[in-house]
């Protein structure tokens, strides 16, 4: 009797299994507009995943009183919410910059000394559409490439995307184009 048993169960077992296979193959899963996309591999619902960098030449700029500082700008133009963690959470069709503070030849890597606390602001200009928009974010002078600023998001929509760079106080504004898919 329990071989009986056994061979109904695995056979119920077996049959499940090609049954539930088969569901799979024939019904593939579809990205919504509010799945996140995943880093490395792209949804095949309406958006790409796609990931685009952006960088500027460093924005040099005075700050309060004598101070000098170099802030270093790069990040990521995207067209879906990106997974969790995420620094821009449900944003879409959106650039997310990295800010921070270097001043010599060692870029990044070089101590703050003379860095200033200052005002960031990225103007954006969506070349297609004919949208603009500005972000402002405080940029302390201890946000050196180990401690990034990195919520500066610029929900810009999707298009050729023209980026400047500047400061509050007396500055050399950079400016870089960059596709947001």
């Amino acid at each position: 009797m329990r071989n009986v048993t056994f061979a109904k169960s695995f056979a119920s077992a077996a049959a499940t299994a090609l049954v539930g296979a088969a569901l799979c193959l024939a019904a593939p899963g579809t990205a919504q507009a509010d799945d996140q996309c995943q880093l490395g591999w792209s949804n095949v619902g309406p958006r790409s995943c796609v990931m685009n960098e952006v960088k500027t030449a460093p924005v040099a700029t005075l700050g309060n009183g004598v101070c000098v500082g170099l802030l270093n700008v790069a990040g990521t133009a995207f067209d879906g919410p990106l997974n969790s963690p995420s620094v821009a959470p449900g944003a879409t069709h959106s650039i997310a910059l990295r800010v921070s503070q270097g001043f010599s030849p060692l870029g990044n890597w070089a101590p703050t000394v003379l860095a200033c606390d200052v005002n960031v602001v990225v103007d954006w200009r969506n070349l297609d559409s004919g949208a603009t928009g500005s972000v402002t974010r405080f940029i302390p002078a201890t946000s050196t490439s180990t401690y990034p600023v990195q919520d500066v998001i610029a929900n810009t929509g999707p298009g050729r995307i023209q980026v400047t760079v500047r400061t509050d106080k007396p500055n050399i504004p950079q400016s870089t184009e960059v596709f947001v898919p």
